[in-house]
C-alpha cells in the first residue's frame, strides 16, 4: 500500500523523468508487413518474370496481338496486392485499447491525460465506464468491479479490492478506485497480446497449397524446358550461323514465346482468386465479411467447430428469469421483499444486476437510508430502507454466503444453479448491518426471503445451426470461461450431449487432450487453454474453426484454421479472424459452408482444364524442339483456344452451384485427370500437324492444327461440365459458335491468323480432333470405373 505522502501522485518532474527514460505508455508495435513486401511478393514471382520476358519479346517483335496473355499477369497481381494490402490495414488497426484519455492524480490534483502520456507509477483515478490504459495494482477500492470478459472469458464482473491486479484493456463496471500503474507500453498485457495478434499469417487453403505445389513442380522443369525450347528453335531455323541472316530470328522468337506461354497455367491462380472473390461478395450481401478470400474454402474442410459461449451461443446479456420464495415468508413479507429488490435496483452506481432489478421491480414507497456496495471478498451487498415509517435491512448476494445458516434454502438455490440459472439470495437482516463494509456475513442472523433467478439469453438461431453442423459431421466443442455448471446447462438446452469439464482442473496438455477426446463442453477455460486446445486438435489432423468475440478468444481465433468473429466483438478479435459475422447471427455459418463447398468443388473442376493445357503445352514444346519443327501454333492462336475452351467456360463453371461434400486429395485427383487428357490433346495436335507443315503453307497448317486442338479441348470441357444441364449445354454451344465465327469473320480470322479452306486439310484436322475427343471420353469412363475421379466432376 502507498503511504500518505505518495497518494498525491507523481510530480511534474517525476513524470518528465519517466518520459525521458522511455517509461511512458507509448505503443510502438511495428506494422504487420510493409507495402513494399506485398508488392514484391505479388509482382516478382517466377511465372510473372517468365511471362513478362515473353511479353517484352513480343513488344520487340512489334506485334502486340501475340501479347494478350500478359493481361492475366496484370490482373492476377492486382488482385493479390489489393487483397493483402486490405488485410495489412486491418491488422495494423488492431488495438485493444480504445480509451483516448485517462484520469491520473498528479501533484495532488486529478488531471486528464492522453493514453500515451500515462507513465509508470502513475495513480489512475477510476470510475464507471473507464478503460484501464495500462497494467496496474488497486490502491483503493469502493465497490470497484471490472468487466474482464474480453480478456478472460468470464462474463461476470470481477470485483477488485486493494492489491488486486488490473489488466490493460478491461473496463470499470461499478464503483470507484485508485490504482498504481505497474506496466506500460509494450510491457502491458494489451500490448503484448496486440503484438501477437499483428503477426501476419495466411489461412491454410488446400486449393492454394495445391496450386502452389503445381507451380513449384513446374518451376523445376520450366528452366530445362525453356533451354531445350530455345535451342530447338535456333536449330529449326538454321542454327546460330544462319538465324540472324534474315528474319528467321523473329520466327524463332515467336515460336519460343508460343511454346513457353503454352506451358504456363496463367489463368489458374486468377480463376481461383475470382472464385473466392465472388463468393466473398455474395456472402457480404448476407452480412458476412470475408477478410481473406481463401477463407471461404476452409469451412468446407472444417471438421471441428470450437465455440465460445458468451456472445456466440448467447447474446451476452442477462435476463431476469423470475423469483422463488424461500423460508416462511407471508404474502405481505413477499411484497416487502420485492420492494427491497426495487431498492437494490434503484442504485444508479450499481452493476448490471441492479439494472435488471430496477427494470422489473419498481416502487415509490421506499427511502434508502444506507447502502453497502457489493464486494468480491464478502460476495454480498446490503441496504437499509424505510417503507411506511418501518425500517428494515436487507442482504442480497451469493447463496452460499447469505444462506450459510439455512441449509434447506441453500440446497434449493444450489439445485436451481445446477440448471444453468444464476442464483442470488435475498434475505432480511435480523441483526444490524455491519459497520465495516468488508466484514463477512458469518455469524449474522438473516431470514431467507427470495431467490432471484437470472438467465443468459440464448441466440434464437443457435440450436438449429448446431443441429445443421451435427448433420454435416462437424463436431462442436464449447469452450467458455464461465462456470462449467452454467455452460453445461446451456449446452443441454442446445441439444449438445455430454457433461461439462472444469478446465481449471486440467493442469497439463495431456489432461486437456484427454478431455477433448471425451467431452464437448468445457468451462473455466483460460485464454491459453483455448489456444492450446486449438493446437492439440490441429496436431491430430483436425481442421479447426474457432468463433469468438472477446480478446480472450483472439489468439485461439488467430491460430485456428478458420477464425470467425462476431461483429460486436473487439477490434483485435475481428482483425485476426478470417470471417466476421457482421450482424452477430450465428446462422450465417451454413451459408459460408455452402460457399466454401461450391468454391472448392468448382475450382477443382476448372483446375483440370488449365493443367490439361499445361500438359499438352509441355508435350508440344518438347516434340517440336526434338524434331526441329516450327512450333504448331502462334501465341495468339493458343490464346484463342485458351480463352474459348478454358478461360471463359472456367469463369462460369467456377461460379456454378455445387453441393459436393469436400473430400481430401484435390491435387491427386486433378493430376490423375488432367495429365492423361492433356497428353491426349497434345498427341492429337501432333498427329494433325505432322503431315501438313511441309505439304501446305505453314500458316494453313497451324490453322488446321488449331482446329484439331480446339475440338479435343472442347471435349475435355464437355466432360468437366457434366451433368449437362440446359445452361451448360448453352455454354458449350456458345463457345463452339464463337470459335466458328472467329474463323469465318474476315477481320477476326486475319487477327488470329486462322487461314482455313474447305479442303482435305481441314477435314483431316476435324477428323483427328474427333478421334482425340473419343480418346478423352474413353479415358473418363475408365477413370470413373477405377474411382480415379469423381463421378460428378
Amino acid at each position: 500500500m502507498l503511504d500518505a505522502g505518495a497518494r498525491t501522485g507523481l510530480t511534474a518532474a517525476q513524470v518528465a523523468e519517466r518520459v525521458a527514460a522511455g517509461r511512458a505508455n507509448t505503443q510502438t508495435q511495428p506494422s504487420s508487413r510493409s507495402l513494399g513486401d506485398i508488392l514484391r511478393e505479388n509482382i516478382f514471382t517466377l511465372f510473372n518474370g517468365i511471362l513478362t520476358a515473353c511479353f517484352v519479346a513480343v513488344v520487340l517483335l512489334g506485334d502486340l496481338r501475340d501479347g494478350f496473355f500478359f493481361g492475366i499477369v496484370v490482373v492476377n497481381a492486382l488482385i493479390g496486392i489489393v487483397q493483402e494490402y486490405r488485410a495489412k490495414r486491418v491488422l495494423d488497426r488492431a488495438a485493444l485499447l480504445a480509451a483516448p484519455h485517462s484520469r491520473v492524480r498528479r501533484d495532488g490534483d486529478v488531471a486528464t491525460v492522453a493514453l500515451e502520456d500515462v507513465v509508470i507509477d502513475d495513480l489512475l483515478v477510476l470510475r464507471p465506464g473507464d478503460q484501464i490504459p495500462a497494467d496496474a495494482l488497486v490502491v483503493e477500492s469502493t465497490g470497484l468491479s471490472l468487466d474482464e470478459s474480453m480478456l478472460t472469458g468470464e462474463s461476470d464482473p470481477v470485483f477488485k479490492d486493494a492489491d488486486a491486479p488490473l489488466l490493460s484493456g478491461s473496463h470499470v463496471v461499478t464503483g470507484t478506485g485508485i490504482a498504481l500503474v505497474t506496466a506500460v507500453g509494450a510491457d502491458s498485457y494489451a500490448s503484448r497480446l496486440t503484438s501477437e495478434i499483428r503477426k501476419h499469417s495466411l489461412v491454410r487453403s488446400e486449393l492454394r497449397e495445391a496450386t502452389n505445389r503445381i507451380l513449384v513442380y513446374l518451376s523445376w522443369i520450366l528452366g530445362p524446358l525453356i533451354v531445350v525450347t530455345l535451342i530447338g528453335r535456333v536449330l529449326t531455323y538454321g542454327g546460330f550461323s544462319e538465324i540472324f541472316v534474315d528474319a528467321r530470328w523473329r520466327r524463332a522468337l515467336v515460336d519460343a514465346v508460343a511454346a513457353v506461354v503454352g506451358m504456363i497455367p496463367e489463368g489458374l491462380v486468377l480463376l481461383t482468386s475470382l472464385a473466392f472473390g465472388v463468393a466473398a461478395i455474395q456472402l457480404a450481401t448476407k452480412k458476412v465479411l470475408v477478410q481473406e478470400l481463401a477463407a471461404v474454402e476452409v469451412l468446407a474442410r472444417v471438421d471441428v467447430l470450437c465455440l465460445d459461449k458468451t456472445g456466440t451461443l448467447t447474446t451476452g446479456e442477462l435476463a431476469l428469469h423470475g423469483t422463488e420464495v424461500v423460508g416462511a415468508a407471508a404474502p405481505d413479507g413477499t411484497q416487502l421483499a420485492e420492494t427491497a429488490l426495487a431498492a437494490f435496483g434503484s442504485d444508479e452506481a450499481g452493476n448490471a444486476t441492479s439494472g435488471l432489478l430496477g427494470s422489473r421491480f419498481r416502487s415509490d414507497r421506499f427511502r434508502v437510508a444506507r447502502r453497502i456496495p457489493f464486494s468480491s471478498a464478502t460476495k454480498y451487498s446490503a441496504l437499509t430502507m424505510t417503507v411506511d415509517d418501518e425500517e428494515s435491512s436487507w442482504v442480497l448476494g451469493a447463496p452460499e454466503r447469505v444462506l450459510e445458516a439455512h441449509p434447506v434454502a441453500l440446497a434449493r438455490a444450489t439445485e436451481l444453479a445446477a440448471t444453468g440459472l444464476r442464483t442470488l439470495a435475498l434475505a432480511r437482516a435480523v441483526d444490524p448491518l455491519p459497520d465495516d463494509v468488508h466484514r463477512p456475513l458469518t455469524g449474522m442472523r438473516v431470514e431467507p426471503a427470495l431467490l432471484v433467478l437470472l438467465a443468459e439469453t440464448l441466440r434464437p438461431e443457435a440450436r438449429d445451426t448446431l443441429r445443421y453442423f451435427r448433420e454435416q459431421a462437424v463436431r462442436v466443442v464449447v469452450m467458455s470461461g464461465d462456470n462449467p455448471v452454467t455452460v453445461a446447462a446451456i449446452a443441454r438446452e442446445l441439444e449438445l450431449e455430454g457433461a461439462a469439464v472444469d478446465a481449471s482442473t486440467l493442469t497439463s496438455d495431456d489432461a486437456l487432450a484427454e478431455a477433448l477426446d471425451t467431452a464437448s463442453v468445457l468451462g473455466r477455460v483460460s485464454p491459453d487453454q483455448k489456444r492450446t486446445a486449438v493446437r492439440l486438435l490441429k496436431e491430430r489432423g483436425r481442421t479447426v474453426a474457432m468463433t469468438g468475440d472477446g480478446v480472450n478468444d483472439a489468439m485461439a481465433v488467430k491460430d485456428a484454421d478458420l477464425g470467425i468473429a462476431m461483429g460486436t466483438g473487439t477490434a483485435a478479435t475481428k482483425a485476426v479472424s478470417r470471417v466476421v459475422l457482421l450482424d452477430d447471427r450465428f446462422d450465417r455459418l451454413p451459408d459460408v459452408l455452402a460457399s466454401g463447398r461450391r468454391v472448392i468443388a468448382n475450382v477443382e473442376r476448372v483446375s483440370n482444364i488449365f493443367l490439361a493445357k499445361t500438359t499438352y503445352g509441355i508435350l508440344l514444346a518438347l516434340i517440336s524442339a526434338i524434331l526441329l519443327w516450327p512450333f504448331p501454333f502462334l501465341p495468339r492462336q493458343l490464346t484463342l483456344v485458351s480463352t474459348l475452351a478454358i478461360g471463359i467456360p472456367s469463369f462460369f463453371l467456377a461460379l456454378a452451384p455445387n453441393k459436393r461434400i469436400y473430400t481430401p486429395g484435390v491435387l491427386g485427383r486433378v493430376l490423375r485427370y488432367s495429365v492423361p487428357t492433356g497428353l491426349i490433346a497434345g498427341v492429337t495436335a501432333i498427329v494433325a500437324y505432322a503431315p501438313l507443315y511441309r505439304s501446305i503453307p505453314l500458316h494453313e497448317a497451324r490453322s488446321v492444327t488449331t482446329v484439331a486442338l480446339f475440338c479435343v479441348s472442347m471435349w475435355i470441357l464437355c466432360v468437366l461440365t457434366r451433368p449437362l444441364t440446359g445452361m451448360r449445354w448453352l455454354l458449350l454451344v456458345a463457345v463452339a459458335a464463337a470459335f466458328a465465327l472467329v474463323c469465318l469473320i474476315p477481320f477476326t480470322a486475319s487477327f488470329f491468323e486462322m487461314h482455313l479452306k474447305a479442303d482435305g486439310a481441314l477435314a483431316w484436322g476435324i477428323a483427328v480432333g474427333a478421334v482425340g475427343a473419343v480418346g478423352v471420353e474413353l479415358f473418363y469412363h475408365f477413370a470413373k470405373r477405377r474411382s480415379l475421379v469423381f463421378d460428378r466432376l
